[in-house]
């Protein structure tokens, strides 16, 4: 798989609910603070996005997708002017796969859902993005439309099994849109997913995930990038934020943990397919990295541990990759 495709399935999205929204005349609705990432796209008429630290609202169209990736509360309105309907009034009652509405809907339509991530370093997804992604331009907007008008079809005429092919909608939405925002260039941040968007970066990142356990050196990642040894390491730092080495550790390390989290191999079968051939020297660096040893980790997080521990193992991974 590629980089992205790695992250994904590491982090494990799931749809927390693939729904719809829609409003009719005046309306104005506020959203809680939420976990996770939210994808929506605008299938009819226009309004407002207002999420809470940003002074600018943004004003959203037709054929518009925007990621919230930040989980900071919002509002979605016709005219910000008017006092906010709490989003609970309308959405406890919407079933799985079908639609709110607001005043009686028909104007204004929106569909996408609501990504939680079974894997707790979720922040190496979310802390990479900003807190509104907005796709707004026209050949992007193409590529994520026949997603969307499937998924609004699915919701609007329910058939056997369509809670199921509307969350797989919401899926390639979630992806199509990333990618769209890592095409549009207009970026200038550090980090793994930015430097996707770089070809030299992208090779050498691919060629780690492909094989972690190979024995990396500068030289040769250097030369999958097709640069010099000291060239390449300089960009690397700049570009993703930290060492090759490093980078090509804490990815190991996050593979590691999903396997000890969702598998029953024992810690040194681990330590050994990703070339470490100590436990000892495996599990220095998974305490270092991950913050728990290899131990504390698989038994803390299969028993699923409550919030505040989960937060802070997540703290622990901030920035990993």
């Amino acid at each position: 798989m590629d980089p992205l495709s790695d992250v994904l399935s590491l982090l494990r999205p799931r749809s927390y609910a693939a729904s719809g929204f829609s409003a009719g005349g005046d309306w104005s609705v506020r959203f809680p603070r939420h976990e996770g990432i939210k994808c929506y796209a605008v299938v009819a008429a226009h309004c407002w996005l207002s999420l809470e630290g940003i002074p600018e609202a943004v004003a959203l169209g037709a054929g518009d997708c925007f990621l919230l990736p930040s989980g900071r509360p919002f509002r979605l309105a016709s005219d910000l002017a008017l006092a906010p309907l709490d989003a609970a009034a309308f959405f406890p009652t919407v079933r799985r796969g079908g639609i709110a509405l607001c005043n009686g809907g028909g104007d204004f339509r929106l569909v996408g859902s609501h990504f939680t991530f079974a894997h707790n370093p979720a922040d190496l997804l979310l802390g990479m993005l900003p807190p509104i992604v907005h796709i707004r331009e026209p050949a992007h907007r193409e590529t994520l439309r026949w997603s969307v008008e499937h998924l609004m079809q699915e919701l609007h005429d329910p058939k056997p099994g369509g809670a199921l092919v509307a969350d797989h909608l919401a899926h390639l939405m979630l992806v199509q849109a990333l990618r769209v925002h890592l095409a549009a260039g207009n970026h200038q941040r550090v980090g793994w997913l930015f430097a996707l968007a770089d070809k030299q970066m992208s090779a050498a990142i691919s060629a780690m995930h492909e094989a972690p356990a190979h024995r990396w050196t500068l030289q040769q990642l250097g030369k999958r990038a097709g640069m010099s040894r000291s060239s390449f390491a300089l960009k690397f730092k700049a570009t993703v934020g930290v060492a090759p080495m490093e980078y090509l550790t804490r990815w190991r390390m996050l593979v590691a943990g999903e396997r000890l989290v969702h598998s029953r191999e024992r810690t040194s079968v681990i330590a050994r397919s990703l070339g470490y051939e100590s436990e000892g020297a495996f599990s220095t660096a998974f305490r270092r990295v991950m913050g728990a040893s290899p131990r504390q980790y698989s038994r803390e997080h299969r028993a699923e541990p409550k919030a505040p521990r989960a937060q802070q193992l997540t703290a622990h991974v901030r920035g990993a990759l």
